[in-house]
């Protein structure tokens, strides 16, 4: 009796969207190596939903400069020109600014679909955005890197936008202002840099305009840079309209800055429902803000702790006022000599100071490389 052996091939068999899937989590490299596999296999990759450029896309780099450049510029086109199916994520991620005009083409070339609702575009230098890219009308998640971000007169914000991501953009306070208008489903918002913000006393933001351009903010990551200018003048001790969205707060602070304590008090009263509050502070706290609440705040993590008297009253001040806290971390400086953090380990355990939440946990550590 024979015995028929049936090859069975289990994974050309699986269904297509989930073959797409699988392809869209390894490079496109790779993915368009698969369409030797079998017939089966030789379009499958036109259907990937994730398309990720990188300088990867090219393999081995040449050691002629103007050849790797073409190459990748070719690679990209190939992939875009060959692509059948629907585009929900792009992720471009290049080091060379001198492919600008291919990254202006292939932005066009993108703009005629309607269905891509994540990009991440990141040229690690000074980009000016193509007019074509504010046609994205369809976006729900955008992160842009080192971007020039300069919309039309015309433009009126994306509509259907929830995160928005800016890490070293440029852009002047009233285009900020104008554009978080047009995007009145923004739960997620960060505006993060190191170098010189855009914002001159000329044409300012404050915290009270911010907020104001955000009423469904969930969560809000802003850096030091930024902090300074949104809080030029201070503020008073509650915003016009409470942020009762707002769930998660990050933000550094320098707290010998009065203006930048008032105001980073002044947004954190006019939040009842945080649950979430991550600092990294720079010192100076003076004032004990008797009616702050802090009814829903489970979470209160500050980075670059040093155990100076103005961060402890800080601490002390939120412990006072947050009733459910879980847990506070606490995270030193890695150049903190060891006995310093000895102290700041006896200060907790001996200096007594109100709880609200006697079951609140206390971490204090170092940062994890």
């Amino acid at each position: 009796m024979k015995v028929q052996r049936q090859s069975l091939d289990r994974i050309s068999a699986l269904p297509q969207d989930t073959i797409e899937n699988i392809l869209s989590l390894m490079p496109i490299r790779d993915a368009l190596r698969t369409s030797i596999l079998s017939k089966k296999w030789r379009y499958c990759w036109t259907r990937m939903p994730k398309l990720v450029f990188n300088d990867a896309l090219v393999g081995v780099p040449s050691d002629i400069e103007e050849m790797n450049k073409y190459k990748l510029v070719n690679a990209i086109f190939h992939v875009l020109l060959l692509h059948r199916g629907p585009i929900s994520e792009i992720r471009i991620c290049v080091v060379d600014t001198e492919i600008s005009y291919a990254i202006d083409q292939m932005i066009l070339h993108l703009s005629r679909r309607k269905n891509i609702k994540k990009l991440f575009l990141g040229i690690y230098e000074y980009y000016t955005l193509p007019r074509s890219f504010f046609s994205w009308q369809g976006l729900e998640h955008l992160v842009l890197l080192y971007c020039d971000f300069e919309p039309p007169l015309m433009f009126n914000g994306f509509s259907m936008l929830k995160t928005l991501i800016f890490h070293e953009v440029y852009i002047t306070a009233n285009m900020l202002r104008r554009f978080l208008t047009g995007c009145p489903l923004l739960e997620e918002f960060a505006l993060l840099g190191y170098k010189q913000a855009t914002f001159s006393r000329a044409n300012k933001c404050t915290f009270l305009e911010l907020f104001k351009c955000l009423p469904t903010i969930q969560v809000v990551n802003i850096s030091r840079i930024y902090t300074k200018r949104f809080a030029a003048g201070g503020m008073s001790q509650k915003l016009p309209n409470s942020l009762v969205h707002l769930k998660i707060l990050i933000l550094a602070v320098c707290f010998q800055k009065q203006d930048e304590l008032s105001s980073v008090l002044c947004v954190i009263s006019s939040s009842p429902n945080l649950e979430k509050i991550e600092l990294e502070v720079n010192l100076d706290l003076k004032d004990a803000y008797s009616g702050l609440k802090l009814d829903n705040l489970k979470e209160l993590e500050i980075t670059s702790f040093r155990n100076y008297a103005p961060e402890m009253e800080f601490v002390k001040l939120i412990m006072a006022k947050s009733p459910v806290l879980e847990k506070a971390r606490l995270e030193i400086p890695s150049n903190v000599f060891v006995y310093e953090e000895l102290k700041m380990l006896r200060d907790f355990l001996h200096l007594p100071f109100p709880r609200a939440s006697p079951a609140a946990k206390f971490i204090i550590e170092r940062p994890k490389y």
